[in-house]
């Protein structure tokens, strides 16, 4: 088993925080990818975070009414090892894109 850590992701229009309202799980808690962790206040609105992945909740960081700077700790996962990554990242896969030269049209005038 291995332990992953949850960032309070950039919630975009730059918003640097947000308020827990309510947690919607408890540590302890096995959840499923895109289940909702927790309510959200920004200054712009309020949200439902949902969990970027499956595994069980080893801890959650802060109280109802706490302020939680982007960036910081909010979650921690247990996951196993076989499935540990990082929260939140993509695999890269090699790019389908070709590049094409363009040429401008022979002058012949």
């Amino acid at each position: 088993m291995a332990e992953i850590s949850f960032s309070l992701p950039d919630l975009g229009e730059g918003l640097i925080e947000a308020t827990v309202l309510e947690w919607l799980v408890a540590e302890g808690d096995q959840v499923e990818r895109n289940q909702p962790l927790v309510e959200l206040d920004t200054t712009k609105a309020s949200l439902e975070l949902p969990s970027p992945q499956a595994g069980r909740i080893v801890r959650t960081v802060g109280e109802p009414g706490d302020v939680i700077e982007v960036g910081s700790t909010l979650v921690v996962f247990e996951v196993d090892d076989d499935t540990a990554g990082i929260v939140g990242s993509v695999p890269k896969e090699k790019s389908k894109t070709r590049r094409v030269r363009l040429r401008a049209p022979d002058d012949d005038t």
